[in-house]
Parts: C-alpha cells; structure tokens; sequence
C-alpha cells in the first residue's frame, strides 16, 4: 500500500515503476516521482501526496501542490486505512507548515494524527509511521521528550516487525538525538551510526547528509569535522536540500582576538 511505502524504500524487484519513484526521491526529485504516478486510484493518490508533503518539510516549498494532492487523496480514500493513511499525511503537512513557521497549524496537526489513530489498526504497517509522526509532535512541537520517546520507541518496534528500513533509519536518528541531550554519548553514538548504516545501504542520499550532520555531534574530532565536511558535500550536491540542515553545518564563527 501506498502509505507504508513512502515510509519504506518504495522498491520491490517486480515493480519498476516503484523503484524509478525510490530513486527519484532518494535524490531528492519529489516532484518528478509525483509526475510518475497518476493519482486514479487511492494508493497511487496517497503516494503521490505523501511525496509532495515530504517535499514540504525538505524544501520549504510546493505548499500548495501538496495540499491539492492531499485533497485528492482524501476524496479516493474509501477504506479505514486509507483514510487514515490521508490523515497521517494531512497531520505531517500541518506539521511541517508549523515547524517551518509558515503557518501555526499544530491545532490541526494533532487533530489529524489523532483521526489517523482512529483509523489505523494497531499491528497494521501504516501504524509504526503514525507513531513516528505523533513523536515529531511530542519532540519539536509539545517539547516532551519523553512522550517524544515512548512513541518513538513504537515506532522503532513496528518498523522491526513490518521490515521498514527507512522508517527504523529515522526512529534510530531520533532516539539518538534524545540520548545526545541527556548526555549518553555511546547510545547516542550506536543510533546514529546505525541510521547512516541504513541510508547508505538504501541509496536514500537526501537522508545521508542529515545522518551525517548528527553523527558528527555525537563524535569527537576529528572525525566529526570530517563527517561534517562529507555532510556539506551533499548537502551541495543536493542543492541545499534539506533547507533546514544549512544551521546545523554552518561552520563555527570565526576566533576573534
């Protein structure tokens, strides 16, 4: 299903067309794998907003095309599970409009996340998502990292049970990042390790420079300065994308007498 696989790596050896979308977003070319599919059924709806709202939180831009297309994948959804699937990505936009501060849309965002949790069985493959999603809330929005890491905790055991990869990258980077702020330095170390493990095995590169970038807070140089500097040559080979990583590898302000 569409949903879970825009939290996996999309790919599947039968499937060409999944895998010339994995490859495009990988790269960080959402638009173009959205061109790739024809929202006339609601998986192909679902997928092709989902790519076009994780443009939103990458690029900062594309706001209204995203919405357009979620708009579409609402009016296809028929089942509980699409349904809920629609409302997870409808909570992710919301979200990413609030992070960015475009809009405060937190209200909205929780309000969606927690119809997708009213729609979505608990054990079905789009669950380990919506969890990760409602520990992005807790952490950047409600600032409670430990509701923040009970979700994400969940979400790491779905992402096992249903084989996710990319989605067990993401909820390794997270809870590495909580154990970085309570100062466990070798768990916070494993987490990011094993992230970037992953999304160099996937060929996921609009995800390594992030991976990268946290590593390297987590090490002791040099070798955090070469992770950085590794993190900076993708982040311009990706044309500065994602946006918000330009603050986390800005180089330290210059030594004054």
């Amino acid at each position: 299903m569409a949903y879970t696989a825009m939290s996996g790596n999309g790919t599947t050896p039968d499937d060409p067309l999944q895998t010339a979308v994995w490859r495009l977003r990988s790269r960080a070319c959402w638009a173009d794998a959205a061109a790739l599919l024809q929202p006339v059924g609601a998986d192909a709806a679902l997928q092709r907003a989902a790519l076009l709202v994780e443009r939103c939180l990458y690029t900062e831009q594309g706001w209204e095309e995203a919405e357009d297309a979620l708009r579409t994948a609402e009016a296809l959804a028929h089942t509980d599970d699409e349904r809920g699937a629609a409302a997870c990505e409808r909570g992710q936009l919301a979200y990413a409009a609030t992070l960015h501060q475009v809009r405060d849309r937190a209200d909205e965002a929780r309000a969606a996340l927690g119809r997708a949790a009213a729609l979505i069985a608990p054990g079905a493959p789009g669950r380990a998502l919506l969890d990760f999603r409602r520990g992005l809330l807790a952490e950047n929005l409600a600032r409670s990292p430990q509701a923040a890491r009970a979700a994400y905790r969940r979400a790491h055991a779905g992402a096992v049970a249903h084989a996710d990869p990319l989605l067990l990258s993401f909820t390794w980077r997270h809870l590495a990042g909580l154990a970085l702020r309570d100062g466990e330095l070798a768990e916070a170390r494993h987490g990011f390790s094993e992230s970037l493990r992953i999304r160099e095995e996937l060929g996921y590169l609009v995800g390594t420079a992030p991976a990268l970038a946290s590593l390297a807070d987590a090490e002791a140089e040099p070798e955090a300065s070469r992770l950085r500097e590794e993190a900076r040559r993708l982040f311009r080979l990706l044309g500065g994308v994602p946006t918000w990583l330009s603050r986390q590898l800005a180089p330290p302000p210059a030594a004054t007498a």
